[in-house]
């Protein structure tokens, strides 16, 4: 059997969905099956908002309200389907203010990984192993061949800032996706 941790999905009662969070963290810790039940979220979004005297202010909402995503530990079983332990089912559904999992016939079911992140719920990291200073290749089209050196790298939207220096020897910075440089050596 496989073991790995999948994001499920809570349905709590309106505006519960943090007091769900810490008191789920609270009965993990308590119980001791962090390795089991491994986070929550309640994904939000910053909104500004303009009242009726023209005040502006930024306000956190939440993306779903009424859920709570929690990350389980599952096991595979011999079809694959990933399952969780009844005890951390017990522990999720018997939360206050709990209501019930979303999932056919209220039974469990994970979130695809491509889900997870689309929702906001898991953060894809990206590891840039380019940092500013670092002598590039860059393999685009327009500029294969050339040799520049890194000014900036931006890991959110997977971009470098190149410095290459042109035909009369003026440097010129070039935006560049990560997949159109490569290391030198």
């Amino acid at each position: 059997m496989e073991r790995e941790a999948r994001w499920y999905v809570v349905h709590t009662y309106s505006a519960y969905e943090n007091k769900v969070m810490s008191t789920l963290e609270k009965v993990v810790k308590n119980r001791g099956m962090q390795d089991q039940i491994l986070g929550s979220a309640v994904p939000t979004i910053l909104v500004e908002k303009v009242d009726s005297k023209g005040v502006r202010k930024e306000v956190e909402e939440k993306l779903y309200p009424g859920y709570v995503f929690v990350k389980i530990a599952t096991e595979s079983d011999d079809d694959g389907t990933p399952q969780i332990s009844d005890e951390c089912w017990w522990v999720v559904r018997n939360v206050r203010g709990v209501t019930g999992f979303v999932g056919p016939d209220n039974k469990a079911t994970p979130l695809d990984r491509d889900k997870a992140i689309e929702m906001g719920v898991e953060k894809r990291r990206v590891e840039i192993a380019i940092k500013p200073g670092d002598m590039v290749n860059i393999t685009h089209p327009n500029f294969d061949g050339f040799t520049g050196t890194v000014r900036e790298v931006n890991p959110e939207e997977k971009t470098v800032k190149v410095a290459i220096t042109g035909l009369f020897g003026k440097e010129t910075l070039l935006d560049l996706e990560l997949k159109y440089v490569e290391a030198v050596g």
